[in-house]
């Protein structure tokens, strides 16, 4: 191939994606704080000569906002979105990311373009790959055992990717890297979650503190929530109006597809009533117990649901409940889960 790598385009560039340009301005339009995670990522930088930076945070926790927000103060940062519809394909991916980074639709290698890029980076440049939602790749057209979108095992100097991806069990990760890495748990920053969603809330609620204070209980540090339903809210009010049931859709066929065996949606919808009854949360062991069920084949559903769920220790003993009140209130007006 005879195109050499080029340094990144600004979003606004014509070669950028048109749909990715899109999500990035509607993304991070009233963009609120998330400072320490942009600090997080700053400090990752500044150690490592490469590597991996992911961002893991539940549905609707700001996590593409914060992707977004990124790209657009740094304009040199390549972008990828794996949620848009036909974005989730290792070849669509490669395909995009090789023509951002040599202008060219013609075949190649992603590894060997990196390597292009590194060779010619100064000392101190740094090249920055950003994947959105990693969480949503398909696997069904990659070899088996291969990384996620082929990403690379070993990254060459000044080379780095930026991910966000929803909960994961570790060794479903679909990742296997030889290269310095760090994750940051947006659930791990609870205070510095609620000071953001506070600022947020103001922009769109003055001079009320009690209804502020509300809707941070309410909202339970989750961006998407409240995206749905501030826009809508007075003043005035008699009860806060639901999350966005669209939404919670989508959750719940990922959660029990429509096509999955009669035996398989069964088992899953007891186990999703289980987790819909319960207010606070609920050990696999006692779900098991509640339906019926083997305790192995609800631990196995559970950890399938990873991204919807939260998770907490008690006694050394795995808890479980849903990420938001407003999706088991959602689920709870389900004539039934299959």
């Amino acid at each position: 191939m005879n195109t050499s790598p080029r340094p990144p385009t600004p979003i606004n560039s014509p070669s950028y994606p048109t749909e990715f340009q899109q999500v990035i301005l509607e993304k991070s339009q009233n963009f609120v704080g998330r400072a320490f995670v942009f600090t997080a990522i700053s400090n990752f930088l500044q150690r490592h000569d490469r590597g991996y930076f992911t961002i893991i945070g539940a549905p609707g926790s700001g996590k593409s906002a914060i992707l977004a927000k990124y790209v657009t103060e740094n304009p040199h940062v390549l972008y990828y979105n794996a949620q848009l519809p036909g974005k989730n394909r290792a070849e669509e991916f490669i395909a995009t990311i090789c023509t951002q980074i040599a202008q060219t639709s013609q075949k190649t290698s992603l590894p060997s373009l990196l390597q292009q890029v590194s060779d010619k980076l100064e000392p101190q440049q740094k090249f920055i790959i950003a994947i959105d939602a990693l969480d949503a790749v398909s696997r069904t057209d990659q070899t088996k055992g291969s990384n996620l979108f082929y990403l690379p095992r070993y990254l060459p100097r000044g080379v780095y990717f930026l991910l966000t991806r929803r909960p994961y069990v570790r060794k479903q990760s679909g990742l296997l890297i030889e290269a310095p890495s760090q994750i940051l748990d947006l659930a791990e920053y609870p205070q510095q979650n609620h000071e953001d969603v506070e600022a947020y809330i103001r922009r769109y609620v003055n001079n009320s503190e009690e209804l502020t204070a509300q809707l941070t209980a309410k909202s339970e540090n989750n961006f998407m929530y409240l995206s749905q339903i501030l826009p809508t809210i007075s003043k005035k009010f008699d009860r806060l109006p639901p999350g966005n049931p669209a939404y919670y859709q989508q959750h719940l066929h990922k959660m029990i597809p429509l096509n999955s065996p009669s035996q398989e949606r069964e088992l899953k919808s007891s186990v999703l009533s289980v987790l819909v009854q319960v207010s606070s949360v609920v050990s696999a062991e006692s779900i098991a117990s509640t339906i019926e069920a083997d305790e192995y084949d609800v631990e196995e559903v559970l950890e399938n649901w990873r991204e919807f769920l939260t998770l907490q220790e008690i006694d050394g003993e795995i808890r479980y409940s849903l990420y938001h009140s407003s999706f088991r209130d959602f689920l709870s007006k389900q004539v039934n889960f299959g």
